[in-house]
């Protein structure tokens, strides 16, 4: 009875962990084509020399460091909420968001072989990559059961209104 109950927020914590799972995986790339248009690839060979001089504890300091600065714009981002300026809190929030994702996703990849050299963190990291597969699989009917509504193979309402869309849609794109 109490883990049916429990059910939804599970699965609601497995979509908001994959989500920050996406962005990561996602943003990485964007930020590595910022390192392609601006002298940011020399400076990450920089600091990959200069992480290498260092201790494992602290090139964990080097991975937390630079995402600090987010937080004070998360901050900006809440009081705009609460002085009722809604699109531009929520575009500071979800830049900060962006900001502070990207900047960790670069910092970790020069950083990772260092911080896998420290026992309690390969198991961190092994334990949180392993909650992502157990998130994924969790969600995973979901967006399925998703994946067959968007198809429209039903035949209720909604397939059929999907289908609407979708052939919409599709004259759109052909009309073009």
């Amino acid at each position: 009875m109490m883990r049916r109950l429990l059910q939804p927020i599970w699965v609601l914590l497995a979509i908001i962990f994959l989500i920050e799972a996406w962005l990561w995986d996602h943003l990485e790339p964007i930020v590595a084509w910022f390192v392609a248009l601006i002298p940011l690839r020399a400076f990450k060979q920089w600091l990959a020399e200069r992480i290498d001089t260092l201790s494992p504890a602290m090139t964990l300091i080097v991975f937390i460091v630079p995402v600090i600065p987010a937080f004070p714009l998360k901050l900006v981002g809440f009081w705009l909420l609460t002085h009722e300026y809604w699109i531009s809190a929520i575009l500071t929030i979800i830049f900060a968001k962006f900001l502070g994702v990207g900047v960790a996703a670069f910092i970790f990849d020069v950083t990772r072989p260092k911080l896998l050299e420290m026992e309690w963190f390969e198991t961190l990291y092994e334990f949180v990559m392993g909650l992502r597969a157990k998130a994924s699989a969790l969600v995973e009917p979901i967006k399925q059961r998703i994946r067959e509504a968007l198809g429209g193979g039903g035949d209720g309402w909604s397939s059929r209104v999907l289908r609407l869309i979708q052939r919409f849609r599709k004259s759109v794109h052909e009309a073009r």
